[in-house]
């Protein structure tokens, strides 16, 4: 069995809510928004609005803006490839994996400037084999094509098996699912979850990280992914609080079974 990883990017290998964050207090500074403003954004974030565009609508509505809400959000996607940070170990974690033979790609829904903009300038694009951006495919998971152009990007057959790492039950597992691979679903614990498709379930990224994976794929015996870097580096930032099923990458539409490409894209 060939050894193909592949990962969500927002949420997943960077810190999107910390680089939220950041964002949120240059906004309310920029606006001059006032004192609670931060505090506002974020928990209108943590809404889970399924489209930025509706999240700038309801933030020019709440402050009376004169900006237009396409301005907002453009403005948005070209400011956050500079605030996000892969979480600690990441990148070293990737490039070991690489060094013992596995093929490692991304795969993430959103729109093309925002994520490739972000894969650049966290050497996520240098880090991996291969990605695909849902906003440049024009497919967006959970469907099974975009997982299939990450793995033949990454030089793998894909009907081979392999691993999906994610933190997003629907795009990410159900997506694996259906695309043949086998699920590792990380759970921030914000609210149980009784029933799911995951092979295995981990608290972040650096514990999907194999040591040593026999079968890959649903169907194979493998060990559970083992810790690959040591935990002191994952607890120099650690994990955000995940939001019930796991909000996937910053993209502009909400994760659905439905087909077809959405044309909203970009984060979340």
């Amino acid at each position: 069995m060939q050894r193909l990883a592949l990962f969500d990017l927002d949420r997943t290998l960077i810190d999107l809510d910390a680089a939220f964050f950041r964002w949120a207090e240059e906004f309310v500074e920029h606006w001059r928004l006032g004192p609670e403003g931060v505090a506002w954004l974020v928990s209108l974030d943590r809404d889970g609005y399924p489209h930025r565009k509706i999240f700038f609508g309801k933030v020019r509505e709440r402050f009376a803006l004169a900006e237009p809400v396409d301005e907002l959000w453009a403005a948005y996607r070209r400011r956050m490839p500079h605030l996000v940070r892969c979480y600690p170990g990441v990148l070293a974690g990737l490039a070991e994996l690489r060094a013992e033979g596995w093929r490692v790609g991304i795969v993430t829904n959103g729109m093309a400037d925002n994520q490739l903009g972000k894969l650049r300038r966290t050497g996520l694009a240098d880090a991996v084999d291969g990605y695909a951006v849902s906003g440049v495919e024009g497919i967006r998971k959970p469907q099974a094509g975009l997982f299939h152009i990450a793995a033949e990007r990454c030089g793998a057959a894909f009907n081979q098996g392999g691993w999906m790492v994610g933190d997003n039950l629907v795009s990410d597992v159900d997506g694996a699912r259906k695309a043949g691979l086998g699920a590792i679903w990380i759970d921030r614990g914000r609210q149980a979850i009784d029933e799911h498709q995951a092979d295995h379930v981990v608290t972040n990224v650096i514990e999907a990280l194999p040591a040593d994976v026999g079968d890959c794929g649903p169907a194979g015996t493998a060990e559970a992914f083992r810790l690959q870097v040591a935990p002191a580096d994952w607890d120099q930032g650690g994990p955000t609080k995940g939001r019930g099923q796991g909000r996937g990458d910053e993209d502009g539409a909400a994760d659905s079974e439905g087909g077809g490409c959405v044309h909203l894209p970009s984060e979340h």
